[in-house]
Order: structure tokens, then sequence, then C-alpha cells
């Protein structure tokens, strides 16, 4: 039977240790981390995101700046606003929140933000600063994979690693991260022969591809670490809503040694690390070690 990797708790315990050096940067530099997140749009999904990401900001004593604008705002308002967060000293992460209608290039906008400030880690320059393992600020998702990964297991150098998906959020990161700390990676997606063989060879198991359930007990290597990105609404048949992973947590967990569950596994590391991120920027903005 598998150790259920408890995420919420997890990402408790890293709020609370970023909250006590919130409160030394106040007393020792007189110093207050500021993230601000903008959100355009009505999307529903998203104004929940960002809701919690302002309440937890400032439970950790950072302060939150909050930018609502209409679904219709142009290109040139919006880079008007990015431009002004990045020339603004309070402001030491920016987060624009995605995705942004149809009218807005998401690239552009976040290639817009200052790389310093892009607590997302989604800026090109952030991006192949991790690629070649120098010091970036990396997307919050595999971020708080990783952190869990390394508590779980400790040293992962020579694990056999499998990534099932290959999106730039999630699984190129995740390959690169598993890569600094010695793992040998395999990337898997949609056209992957074999793909359960291929997963019955992981000692690390990251399922972050977007289809519910979708990787077997049976694909899984006995007492490999299961890490399930997958967040999937489905609808049970007694016509009730459920979320579920892209793994089969009935089948794949007496088989694991340790695994993420969904609800409560990844998930609350999101807005953890997105914290982390922007803690680290307002240091290394002040040359502060």
């Amino acid at each position: 039977m598998a150790s259920i990797i408890d995420g919420k708790a997890f990402a408790q315990g890293l709020r609370e240790q970023i909250a006590t050096e919130v409160s030394e940067l106040k007393a020792n530099h007189g110093l207050t981390p500021g993230l601000a997140v903008v959100l355009v749009g009505e999307d529903p999904a998203s104004q929940v995101y960002v809701r919690n990401k302002a309440k937890q900001t400032e439970e950790v004593g950072m302060n939150s700046y909050e930018h609502r604008l209409d679904a219709n705002t142009s290109r040139e308002d919006l880079m008007a606003l990015v431009n002004q967060l990045n020339n603004d000293d309070r402001v030491n992460g920016i987060l624009v929140q995605l995705p942004l209608p149809t009218h807005l290039d998401d690239k552009e906008v976040i290639n817009a933000i200052n790389v310093e400030k892009d607590v997302d880690g989604f800026h090109i320059l952030n991006v192949g600063r991790l690629s070649i393992g120098e010091n970036s600020l990396v997307p919050c998702t595999p971020s708080g994979c990783i952190m869990m990964l390394k508590d779980q297991l400790g040293d992962l150098s020579g694990l056999n690693a499998v990534v099932v998906g290959r999106s730039n959020i999630v699984g190129k990161p995740m390959v690169q991260l598993l890569l600094n700390e010695n793992c040998t990676v395999t990337v898997a997606h949609s056209r992957t022969k074999n793909l359960p063989d291929v997963c019955r060879g992981a000692d690390i198991l990251v399922a972050a591809v977007g289809r519910a359930e979708m990787i077997k007990g049976d694909w899984v290597k006995p007492g490999a670490t299961v890490i399930d990105v997958g967040i999937n609404r489905i609808t049970t048949d007694e016509g009730k809503n459920k979320l579920v992973g892209d793994v089969e947590f009935a089948t794949a967990e007496p088989v694991s040694g340790a695994i993420t569950p969904v609800p409560g596994g990844v998930g609350p590391m999101t807005i953890a690390c997105l914290l982390n991120n922007t803690l680290i920027a307002a240091k290394r903005q002040n040359n502060i070690s």
C-alpha cells in the first residue's frame, strides 16, 4: 500500500516557512515582497484562482496588488499596465493570469514582463536559464513536484523518471528539473509507442497529460513514486461531479511506493510555490542572499 503524499500539508509547511522569511525581510531590511496579479476578463475558474492567490499572498505577510481588466481590454492598455508594474519597485513578482482573451497574444504579454519579476517562470529567458541549469524562476507546478519528490525520496540521482506530457507549463520544465537532479528522463506523449511499457520502467512517474484516469495501475512499476498533476472533472455513474487525476488512483495506489492524490496532492503546491518565487525574486532584486 502506497504512502499518500499530502500536498496540502506540504504546502502549509512551505507557506509557514515563507511567512517566517518575509517577517525577517521586514525586520532586517525594511522590505515587504509584493505580488501583482493581472486578470483580463471574467473566466470563473480564473477568478477563483486569483482570489485564492491574493488571500494566501496576504496571509504570508506580502503585499498583494490585484488588477482586474475588462475582457475587451486592448493590447496597448495591457502592455502599458505590464510596463507600469515592471517599473514599480513595490512589485517584485508579476503574474498575468492565463488564458487571455483570444485577441491578446499570451507569449507576447509574458515576454513583456521583466524576467526578474516573472514569478510564473514562463518568460523565454527563464525557460532558457532553466534548460542550461542556471538560476531561474521555475514554473510553479513542476517546482512543487520536485520539492515533494525530494522530500519523499531524498537524493534522486540515477533514478529512472518518466514524464507523460510535454506542455511548456508542466511537462518540459519538469524534465529539466529532473535532469538537474541527475535522473535518467524519458518524455512520453500522445505519439509514444507502447506507452504502458514505457511507464513500467519508471522509478518516478509524473502524469501531466490532462486525460482523466488514463494511466492504469498495471502501468506502474511496483514501488514507484507517482506524481499526478492532472485535474479532470468527470461525472460519476450517480450523476455527481468528481475531480480525478490522470492516474487511476484506485488501481495505482496499491502498487505504488508513494502517490499524490487528486485533489490534495500537487494542486495546493502551485500557489505556495508562486509565493516562494515572489520571495526569491524580492531577495534577488535587492541583492539579499
